[in-house]
């Protein structure tokens, strides 16, 4: 599997990294264990949790993992922070005091003194940018983090938290959802990201599943669509657009001898802009079919029709 620079960082990571936020919920540990063997066979490097993943299960399976047959030196693990649990729901809280317990939380439940990559989950808008970026400069200069960066922030917050940080630890990741279905960040996010040297890193780069095809003809009754607690994540891609675009590459993976989801995938890795794309699965065959997407590379005429197919309008500002 390739590696790619992280933006203008030191930090290099394979171009896929494995999503872990089903684990201990969805996924139980003898699955989890056979991704994370297929996806280190593969040549992965990067494993991608967050405190709030099943209420920290994703991250005690991790640690649980690092604990038995797994060495710590064969992973890079980014982990984020900034959703505070309470008995009425979760709600974003980037505040220092907040960031900075849950990442000491983090590594407990991972049984680690370091993570590579820390992210602020979600951007704040109750916090100042200041305090935020004040802790992630605390995690680096106590070694507690690597690398640090931030997570489905708008393009202006994006910009504003990499201006301020001149002179600190640079923000080296910008974590957003990306794909043949959601390529809004292409308007702000991906120049802004560009402009201070920041690495894009693609989540949900499936379409919340649904450029599988698995959605073509019904809900299969053990997915994502079908689950109480995941429907209304996929909900929002089950529509005539949706549609389009998968019976799209439907026709280009039936021309190519490919399947739909390495076409989807490919499509992202082959964006310059994408360092890594991070991939989730329910279990180790199904992380096999992305697994191919970094064995059979997209032709270009292919990528270039995609993004024919699928590209964004565009208006003012952007474009007049």
């Amino acid at each position: 599997m390739q590696r790619n620079r992280v933006g203008t960082s030191g930090l290099e990571v394979s171009e896929l990294a494995l999503g872990t936020m089903t684990w201990s919920r969805d996924t139980n540990a003898d699955e989890a264990g056979g991704q994370l063997d297929a996806f280190l066979n593969a040549g992965g490097t990067l494993v991608d949790t967050a405190a709030s993943y099943a209420e920290g299960g994703s991250e005690a399976l991790i640690g649980a993992m690092l604990g038995g047959t797994v060495a710590r030196r064969d992973l890079q693990i980014c982990t984020k922070a900034g959703i505070r649990r309470t008995a009425s729901g979760g709600f974003v809280d980037a505040s220092r005091d907040t960031m900075l317990d849950t990442l000491d939380e983090s590594l407990a439940r991972m049984g680690t003194d370091h993570v590579d990559l820390w992210l602020v989950h979600a951007y704040d808008s109750r916090t100042p940018l200041e305090e935020t970026l004040h802790a992630l400069e605390i995690a680096v200069n106590s070694g507690r983090a690597r690398y640090v960066g931030v997570s489905n922030f708008p393009g202006w917050a994006t910009a504003r938290i990499g201006t301020l940080a001149t002179g600190r630890p640079s923000i080296a990741a910008t974590q957003v959802e990306y794909s043949l279905l959601q390529r809004g960040i292409e308007r702000e996010v991906v120049p802004a990201a560009a402009d201070i040297g920041m690495g894009v890193m693609a989540w949900s780069p499936l379409g919340r599943g649904v450029l599988t095809g698995k959605y073509r003809s019904s809900i299969p009754a053990d997915s994502r669509a079908a689950s109480e607690h995941l429907a209304g994540f996929v909900d929002p891609y089950l529509n005539d657009h949706s549609t389009t675009v998968v019976e799209a590459l439907a026709t280009a993976a039936e021309g190519l001898g490919a399947t739909a989801q390495e076409l989807a995938l490919g499509w992202v890795l082959a964006q310059p802009h994408i360092a890594t794309a991070v991939v989730g699965a329910r279990t180790a065959e199904q992380l096999e079919l992305s697994l191919n997407a970094t064995r059979n590379r997209v032709p270009a005429a292919i990528v270039d029709v995609l993004d024919e197919v699928t590209a964004p309008p565009l208006g003012y500002p952007e474009r007049r």
